[in-house]
């Protein structure tokens, strides 16, 4: 099986990858920095599931740091190289703007790097669903035009996106960009809503409900997002041989790059999100009902005809069971 890198490797998507291409064979080095953005206990107790795992290594780097990440590149030789890591948080980003620049675009810079001059043969990377931005045509399509993002999270994911055509389309780089939305599951990120409602829930603390529950979210589970990315990472991005230039495909290239949005096809309200994990929790939530939040959109709903056809693949794990696993999970976890 392959070499894979996978940055990221302590965070909620990484840890769950990670944990997949272990189980099929591949060898994977997991990197990462460990920032104290969350809990960094959750991020060691994750990595803790992957260490002593056959065919596993952790490095602790960041992206940033060009010149331990050239010698590992020269070093380990990856067949393929998964990017998850990056300054998560579109609300974090309003206030700490330099830290995305400086993961996000500098730190992306250098895995490009590292891949054009080490053979690298895939580059798959994370984007956001938050790149769609002001767009309202629903469902959000790769293939529609995303220009206007409304936070600055998404303009450095959009950012990766045109760094990834252009060594696709310079140095023959495959690189496939994976639109995520919003995925939750068990060892989720603790800033996420799922996350914040069910520790404020069996708190007995009131939780901050945005929009006043009317926002619309296509929740993806995390086991659907690990699928997708592992289909996809097994299949090499290639050139669109119909991709024309007076009238572009934002979504494929006349370079080896493609799109693909990950998302459930199933846009939820987030009342009802909160009612089904007050069934799970067999507890009320107390709702304080606010207006939206600078950079948040008020929907999201993914097209996903593009992942079907060429990996045979789309999410489709029901609400009701996606949270049920992460309320055993958080019960399991934080023993309560």
């Amino acid at each position: 099986m392959a070499k894979i890198l996978v940055t990221g490797a302590a965070g909620f998507i990484g840890y769950h990858l990670s944990k997949r291409l272990l189980a099929r064979g591949d060898e994977v080095v997991g990197l990462d920095n460990l920032n104290d953005y969350y809990d960094v206990r959750l991020k060691q107790a994750r990595l803790a599931q992957l260490e002593g795992t056959p065919g596993f290594r952790f490095v602790k780097c960041s992206l940033e740091d060009r010149e331990t990440l050239e010698k590992l590149f020269q070093a380990e030789r990856f067949e393929k190289v998964v990017n998850l890591a990056a300054q998560a948080g579109v609300r974090h980003s309003l206030e700490n703007p330099h830290v995305y620049i400086s993961s996000n675009i500098v730190g992306f810079m250098n895995i490009l790097e590292g891949c054009r001059h080490n053979s690298v043969k895939h580059l798959v990377y994370a984007s956001s669903s938050s790149v769609y931005g002001a767009n309202t045509t629903m469902p959000f399509s790769v293939h529609h035009n995303v220009d206007h993002p409304v936070s600055l999270y998404a303009a450095t994911k959009k950012s990766n996106e045109l760094m990834a055509h252009t060594y696709s389309s310079l140095y023959g780089l495959p690189t496939t960009g994976l639109r995520f939305f919003t995925v939750y599951g068990p060892w989720g990120r603790p800033d996420m809503a799922l996350f914040l409602f069910t520790k404020a829930i069996l708190e007995g603390r009131p939780i901050d409900v945005f929009n006043e529950g009317k926002m619309r979210r296509d929740f993806t589970y995390i086991d659907d997002i690990v699928e997708g990315v592992v289909r996809v990472t097994d299949k090499t991005a290639t050139a669109n041989p119909a991709w024309r230039g007076d009238a572009p495909d934002p979504g494929s290239s006349y370079a080896p790059y493609r799109i693909y949005n990950i998302g459930n096809n199933t846009p939820v309200e987030l009342m009802h999100f909160i009612e089904t994990l007050e069934r799970c929790l067999g507890k009320a939530a107390v709702k304080n009902l606010l207006p939206m939040q600078t950079g948040d959109v008020p929907a999201t709903h993914a097209d996903v005809d593009d992942l079907m056809r060429d990996v045979s693949f789309a999410p489709a794990t029901p609400l009701e069971e996606g949270i049920g696993r992460f309320v055993e999970w958080y019960r399991w976890y934080y023993a309560c």
